[in-house]
């Protein structure tokens, strides 16, 4: 490989990894003078691939979508990363699983052989279970548009549909994406609102960006799916459960992969657990589910609700 291709790979590799570059931050990386830099985005455009020129004060330059994918240019820890997210791509975002199996082909096909035993080995060694029930699925265009905004900080307009099933326009500063088991959550500041607020994926519509910039906002706390885990543990639920656990705080955190859940140590072998849910039924499985001996102190609902799916299960059992 010639330097002048070698020095077009690694440009091209740059223009990739953010939205826009200034022209002498790209020479500085590449040591190379800017006239250079400007002769490479020339032999790129030449190449087909749509490099734009920024301006500002400083002016710059920036990849943008063309008519073809180019080439992803990967180093060996993220092209494990995305063989292994190909390969265990849930189901919550609709239509994932087949596409994520057609691009893990592709990817399989041009892996070295060094980083093809390091995926093959993981993927040998992990099993997956697959959930009974599916919750609901979400657009994967959605995602990449927010995905977009948050990283770009721009703008964005959708329709929502409550809880409640009243529906609105928003107008919102995006923040982050948050995937909570079968769900996922997005964190914005509502400008018409002013105030910070969580919407679930799932009943959002038509995400577009709305023309503007913002300056990011701090989110309370800084960590978002904090700010979601707090939010969707103070939406009120009808039922409230508090609940002793035989097991260890830190073994019940890794079964337990619910939100809104805490747990607070007792001792080695024991620990309080609080959660809750709109669902006496729904919550009486998830402590079963955790799959350690437990003691319901409160509500008497649940507790009545767990002698009854002990009855029902004994009785599939004899």
């Amino acid at each position: 490989m010639t330097q002048t291709s070698g020095r077009l790979l690694q440009l091209l590799s740059l223009l990739q990894t953010r939205r826009d570059w200034p022209g002498d931050e790209l020479a500085d990386r590449l040591e190379v003078s800017g006239r250079t830099i400007r002769r490479d985005v020339e032999r790129l455009r030449s190449l087909g691939y749509p490099v734009q020129a920024t301006t500002g004060p400083e002016g710059g330059y920036r990849l943008e979508a063309g008519t073809a994918m180019p080439p992803l240019l990967l180093d060996d820890d993220e092209a494990v990363a995305i063989a292994v997210g190909l390969r265990t791509a849930g189901a919550s975002v609709e239509g994932i699983e087949e596409t994520s199996i057609r691009a893990l082909v592709k990817l399989e096909q041009v892996l070295p052989a060094h980083l093809r035993r390091r995926v093959t080995a993981l993927n040998e060694a992990t099993a997956t279970l697959t959930p009974h029930s599916r919750g609901p699925t979400v657009d994967p265009q959605a995602l990449t548009t927010i995905a977009g905004a948050c990283r770009d900080h721009e703008c964005l307009r959708f329709a929502y549909r409550a809880k409640d099933g009243v529906e609105s326009r928003r107008l919102v500063e995006p923040h982050s994406l948050v995937n909570i088991g079968q769900r996922w959550y997005f964190v914005a500041w509502d400008c018409d609102r002013d105030a910070w607020r969580t919407f679930r994926m799932d009943r959002l519509e038509h995400p577009s960006t709305a023309g503007r910039r913002f300056e990011p906002r701090t989110l309370p706390g800084g960590d978002p799916a904090a700010f979601v885990s707090k939010n969707l543990s103070g939406s009120a639920p009808r039922h409230e459960a508090r609940v002793t656990l035989k097991a260890s705080a830190g073994e019940v955190a890794l079964r337990s992969p619910w939100a809104g859940s805490n747990v607070e140590p007792i001792d080695a072998v024991s620990c309080e657990y609080r959660t809750s849910d709109t669902s006496i039924e729904w919550l009486a499985l998830r402590l079963a589910m955790i799959g350690v001996d437990f003691e319901v102190h409160e509500p008497a609902a649940l507790r009545t609700e767990c002698a009854r799916l002990a009855e029902r299960l004994a009785a599939a059992g004899s």
